[in-house]
């Protein structure tokens, strides 16, 4: 009596790859790599390739004007580091902020204006964590009067407010993503980007708009900014 085989169902597959994971199923394998070939690899070359023409054109101009030795940079176990670090983190984001950020860190290592490597390593893993908002929001506390007035922003007359309320007059967009806004409050302090816990607390106009950025924070974007 012949036996028809057993179909493979769903939970079958399932199982078998909890149990022994992709490479037990040899289909899988193929099947992943061709799925990844199309969906990931284009986008993922097509970063890469505007990532290092873009930092090959500015170091280009850096060294014709002068201002860069490429001979002597290739010798520098800093700027080598640094070029590894920024390219990997900037390969995995599709936010302009953060690659321009990454794009600044690399070029002022290059023009030997970086911080020390433990430094550089620590500033360029936070900002791989961080978002652009994160970056947006550090850049606005380290001179909040400042940053309203370059963005032709009006600054209400304040009798008494709070740095939550500053923030969401810079931002409107904020408002409605008040616990955003605690997560990353907390995300930079925890850096030591800034020491102010009472984000909502309610204090003069001036008192508000106070810079808020500790030192390391004001380094963290030196290093980061640019154009």
């Amino acid at each position: 009596m012949s036996v028809e085989p057993k179909k493979t169902t769903t939970k079958d597959v399932l199982y078998s790859l909890s149990k022994g994971g992709v490479g037990s199923i040899p289909i899988i394998g193929a099947l992943a790599a061709e799925i990844f070939s199309l969906i990931i690899t284009p986008p993922m070359e097509k970063r890469r390739a505007e990532w290092m023409n873009d930092i090959a054109e500015r170091l280009k101009a850096l060294e014709e004007a002068g201002a860069i030795d490429l001979n002597e940079l290739s010798k520098s176990d800093q700027f080598i580091d640094v070029v590894l670090q920024t390219t990997t983190y900037a390969l995995k984001t599709s936010e302009d902020e953060k690659i321009k950020a990454f794009r600044n860190a690399l070029l002022h290592t290059a023009l030997g204006e970086a911080p020390s490597k433990v430094k550089s390593h620590i500033f360029l893993t936070q900002l791989d964590k961080f978002t652009s908002w994160h970056t947006k929001l550090l850049d606005f506390i380290n001179d909040p009067r400042e940053w309203l007035q370059n963005a032709d922003i009006t600054i209400p007359n304040y009798m008494g407010t709070s740095i939550f309320t500053i923030i969401c007059h810079a931002f409107p967009e904020l408002k409605e993503h008040s616990e955003l806004v605690d997560i990353i409050w907390d995300d930079l302090k925890v850096a030591g980007f800034h020491n102010t816990s009472g984000i909502r607390t309610t204090m003069t106009g001036d008192g508000a708009l106070a810079s808020r950025t500790t030192p390391l924070g004001q380094e963290f974007l030196g290093f980061i900014s640019g154009e």
